[in-house]
């Protein structure tokens, strides 16, 4: 498997990639109106933008794109960033490889400059983010309006 910057010929891969696994993985926390139209957010253009705004990563098991995340300052903070477009192919999880993605996200200078970090989890997510050290943001556990469960972690 490789890692490397999100280019954006990967877009419609990722975006396929990420359209699966919604629909497969998702699908037990949320209505399939609730996901199409997640999907429609995260259109291949889309993608394009966040990685003009953001450090973008996927990660390939041969050609496949299997995994992609990002991290950006949060609000243009110096001292906040985010996770965000965090997903793993149904095949590959429970694998490593959601580990390994955020163990890249998480060395990258984004993350690094960073006292707190945020992550707007989905409810499917939100067991897996936790091993990885992150905590309800405020204590409070319930997803918001958007359907994230507000996530934090603090370097400082």
């Amino acid at each position: 498997m490789v890692i490397r910057r999100f280019e954006i010929a990967d877009a419609q891969q990722t975006f396929e990639m990420i359209a699966h696994t919604l629909r497969t993985v998702n699908i037990r926390d949320y209505s399939p109106q609730f996901i199409e139209e997640t999907i429609a957010q995260l259109t291949p253009p889309i993608l394009i933008e966040r990685r003009a705004n953001s450090h973008m990563y996927v990660i390939c098991d041969g050609e496949e794109i299997i995994a992609c995340g990002a991290v950006a300052g949060f609000w243009g903070s110096e001292t906040e960033s985010i996770l965000l477009t965090i997903f793993v192919h149904p095949d590959y999880q429970g694998k490593g490889v959601g580990r390994k993605l955020i163990e890249t996200l998480e060395s990258d200078e984004y993350f690094l400059r960073a006292d707190r970090i945020e992550i707007p989890a989905s409810i499917t997510a939100v067991s897996f983010y936790q091993k990885m050290g992150y905590n309800y943001k405020d204590g409070i556990s319930t997803p918001d309006e958007e359907q994230h469960v507000k996530l934090e972690k603090f370097r400082k």
